[in-house]
């Protein structure tokens, strides 16, 4: 951790003014201890629109923007490709980073980045926000407070037909696809609520024509010392009648009851006196789009979690070693589905 308590506002870079890098700081905007000052993106017109009404200056090359600037920190929000040089440019300016899910495009790649930040003594923190939204975050509260007694059974579900590809064309070209995109959120909330995976077994499929990757996954973890048998659903070509992107599903059967995430935000606990209804909707704000408000909303409580970590008040709980593990996961999950077997080595995951 960089700063004591109670310091100055974090002055910060945004590197990548895509899509997701103008929520993001949007998002930031919600923070009253962090400021940008300045907006890179290899496509400089991109960073002069993003930043120009905000009076932030712009730049296309990041390590004149860092020599420049000396920010306390840097916000990667780029391609997967893109990152393990972002991050080790990063460090070799002791500059602490941020950077957008997944960490890297394989294990061995993201330990390296994990191993810069180290060597530099810096931080490497993953913005992984899925686990910030507020259904979630409830059922998980209400899940440790043992609402439902201890869970031996769970199922989470991201299943839809959002046209994601439309907003996000570059997706369609990725060779894996669901399971680095989504699949990095859901495994990451799945190990949150009920801890690390003792083995992985997974099965996908390729449904849309015109991409490279999957967009249909199964995983199937026993999870927490192999207490609860957890399973994780994913798929951008399922058409539902109860569809809310871009919102995840969770049920959960316990030893006192279970509980239910399930559309318009509603939890629901069952237990012998009942069913308990309850609806937890995220915050609203006017700069998200609709159509992700639940996702972008998350933002704030994630970059408040990784900012008091720069600030030195609290340990985040995606430091990138954290944030390792799920990558671990992720390709465990690749593995399986490609010999068709369990993993049990996840440790060895690369």
């Amino acid at each position: 951790m960089s700063r004591a308590p109670g310091a100055a506002p974090r002055r910060f870079v945004l590197i990548g003014a895509g899509f997701w890098g103008r929520f993001q700081l949007a998002a930031w905007g919600e923070n009253p201890h962090a400021v940008c000052v300045g907006v890179c993106d290899q496509d400089r017109a991109k960073a002069e629109a993003l930043g120009g009404p905000l009076g932030i200056p712009a730049y296309e090359d990041p390590a004149a923007m860092l020599a420049d600037l000396r920010p306390d920190f840097a916000d990667i929000v780029t391609p997967v490709h893109t990152h393990v040089p972002l991050i080790r440019l990063c460090a070799e300016k002791g500059v602490p980073v941020i950077c957008q899910k997944p960490l890297a495009a394989s294990v061995a790649e993201a330990e390296q980045a994990l191993g810069a930040c180290q060597k530099a003594g810096v931080s490497l923190l993953v913005h992984e926000n899925w686990r910030w939204q507020t259904p979630l975050r409830t059922a998980g509260a209400w899940l440790k407070a043992g609402r439902i007694g201890a869970p031996f059974r769970a199922r989470l579900s991201f299943v839809c037909s959002f046209a994601v590809f439309d907003n996000q064309p570059s997706l369609a070209a990725l060779p894996q696809f669901i399971l680095t995109d989504i699949g990095s959120h859901v495994l990451d909330v799945a190990r949150s609520l009920f801890g690390e995976a003792a083995s992985v077994y997974a099965q996908t499929q390729r449904l849309h024509p015109n991409i490279r990757g999957e967009d249909v996954a199964t995983v199937v973890m026993p999870m927490g010392a192999g207490r609860t048998t957890v399973t994780c659903e994913m798929s951008y070509a399922s058409r539902t009648e109860h569809e809310r992107f871009p919102q995840t599903y969770l049920f959960v059967e316990g030893e006192g009851g279970s509980l239910e995430v399930g559309p318009d935000y509603l939890l629901r606990v069952t237990d012998a006196s009942g069913t308990h209804l309850t609806r937890h909707a995220p915050p609203r704000f006017a700069w998200a789009d609709p159509a992700y408000d639940l996702v972008q909303a998350s933002m704030v409580p994630c970059q408040a979690d990784l900012l008091a970590h720069l600030r030195g008040e609290k340990i985040a709980e995606t430091v990138g070693a954290d944030n390792l593990e799920t990558l671990r996961l992720v390709f465990a999950a690749y593995e399986s589905a490609a010999t068709g077997t369990v993993v049990r080595s996840i440790a060895q995951t690369r």
